[in-house]
């Protein structure tokens, strides 16, 4: 924890504002499977991996944690653009990171877009490998 900031789990009163922070963030994909119902099912079958950073009571960071049993995976990590460069995005992964390890898992994914490089600059920096030998594929179902 941060003297200007906290970092608590996300819940869903919370919802509001980080799908605002979500939309309003460059780099960042809302869609469909970001409804309210859809994040509800995902924080409740990963309890207490997801999390907001929060100062004077105003939201300014959240991103998205779970895993599959195998695999940790993150998604829309989003900083308001006034406390980029804080500690803060690294901080709501660390958290994030540590909630994985407790549960055993021991690999972490992100998806990241190939056009965002400011996000690619900071997940490299913060010791990131882009992989070569993956691409990703998607199926509406």
């Amino acid at each position: 924890m941060n003297e200007n900031y906290t970092i608590e789990p996300l819940t869903m009163s919370d919802y509001p504002e980080v799908y605002q922070l979500w939309s309003e963030t460059e780099g960042v994909g809302v869609g469909p499977t970001d409804s309210e119902a859809r994040v509800a099912f995902y924080l409740e079958r990963n309890p207490g991996m997801s999390f907001v950073a929060r100062a004077d009571g105003t939201i300014i960071g959240a991103v998205l944690c779970g895993h599959d049993g195998r695999r940790g995976y993150l998604h829309h990590l989003a900083v308001r653009p006034e406390w980029r460069g804080k500690g803060v995005g690294q901080a709501l992964v660390e958290h994030c990171l540590d909630g994985l390890r407790q549960v055993g898992i021991a690999r972490c994914n992100i998806f990241v877009y190939t056009h965002n490089l400011p996000g690619r600059a900071f997940w490299e920096h913060l010791g990131w490998k882009e992989r070569s030998d993956l691409i990703v594929m998607s199926h509406d179902v």
